[in-house]
């Protein structure tokens, strides 16, 4: 049996915030390194297939003693691949994901992952999840290695040959066998981030829970996490909860985004472009204009050019004036239109 397949145990509290996820490594480095070591393949492997349900979500709700409704209701299918979660801040995202990954249980709701039911089994969920909160923190004076050896103890690889396997493995595919002997709290950010997909990996988990990942890495880093990411979706579910919209257009293949706690669309990205197609129209206007033309028309962004002008984005289903010209739709137009229909933006 490889290492990679065998389940962890049971764990609560303090210990779980180590099931993180994070980041790293590009390209064909990264593909070769997961399929010669047979990491991430739980099942059949192809693009999409026919993507069958395997994580059901349904009337979860959440209200804090503070009085904030968190979740409201939420019902979400959510299928094997690449699954962007975008809102902006306190849309209930994070709290979603706590909820997902047994850090914190709803007021009413289900959650189902296959065949085991998550609220009232969630033990079951641990041993095949990965979750990266948006901070985590790591124990002082340990090194990469050894950290990792003591991870995958907790995580229930007994044996010291298959965990010198494992980690070896992890290392490579997150390129730091370079580092493996320093210190992790003297790591970089992004290295950091790179030593919790290490860690995240050491139980081959299926269901992967990522909040807000990118947030803070350089444009390399940033790649290198994405890359990482595509990779090891292929028979997995990964959720990418994030308020950057081109981590989902570059990434996923499908998505949700939310707004108070509730799902204001679900949809896969390409689809969700074509269905806009013809109603996104740009102008250069003065800065005066834009109040007058936000009381007329669902203004989308607007941003200033070099001369003090504002270029604006609009939705409109024709040409609001002759001074407009028809734009390409993008994915962040999607995403401003469900806030706006929403009255939140």
């Amino acid at each position: 049996m490889s290492p990679l397949s065998i389940a962890g145990n049971e764990f609560g509290g303090a210990t779980w915030q180590w099931f993180v996820i994070d980041a790293t490594d590009s390209g064909n480095h990264i593909d070769n390194v997961l399929f010669r070591n047979n990491i991430g393949k739980h099942s059949s492997t192809g693009k999409n297939q026919t993507n069958p349900v395997t994580l059901r979500i349904s009337g979860l709700s959440k209200t804090y003693p503070n009085g904030v409704r968190a979740l409201d209701n939420l019902t979400l299918d959510i299928a094997h691949g690449m699954f962007g979660l975008l809102g902006p801040n306190g849309a209930g995202k994070s709290t979603l994901m706590r909820t997902l990954a047994t850090l914190q249980s709803p007021d009413s709701g289900q959650i189902q992952f296959e065949d085991i039911d998550v609220i009232g089994n969630p033990g079951e969920l641990r041993k095949v999840l990965g979750y990266l909160p948006q901070e985590f923190g790591v124990y002082p004076g340990m090194s990469a290695m050894d950290l990792l050896d003591y991870l995958a103890v907790l995580k229930g690889i007994t044996s010291k040959r298959d965990r010198t396997e494992v980690i070896s493995q992890v290392l490579e595919i997150t390129n730091l066998q370079d580092v493996r002997h320093k210190y992790v709290h003297d790591f970089s950010g992004g290295m950091k981030q790179r030593f919790g997909i290490a860690q995240l990996l050491l139980n081959d988990p299926k269901l992967i829970i990522v909040d807000e990942p990118t947030a803070g890495l350089d444009p390399v880093e940033r790649k290198r996490f994405l890359n990482l990411l595509r990779e090891t979706a292929r028979t997995r579910i990964i959720i990418f909860s994030t308020h950057i919209v081109d981590d989902i257009k570059d990434l996923c293949n499908d998505m949700a985004i939310m707004y108070g706690g509730r799902l204001l669309k679900k949809i896969e990205p390409a689809e969700a472009i074509i269905e806009i197609e013809g109603t996104i129209w740009t102008a250069n206007i003065s800065r005066k204009s834009v109040e007058e033309l936000m009381q007329d028309h669902m203004v989308l962004s607007s941003n200033y050019n070099h001369d003090n002008s504002v270029n604006v984005r609009i939705c409109a289903k024709s040409q609001p004036a002759a001074n407009f010209s028809s734009a390409k739709p993008e994915l962040e137009d999607v995403y401003f239109i469900a806030l706006n229909n929403h009255g939140s933006a």
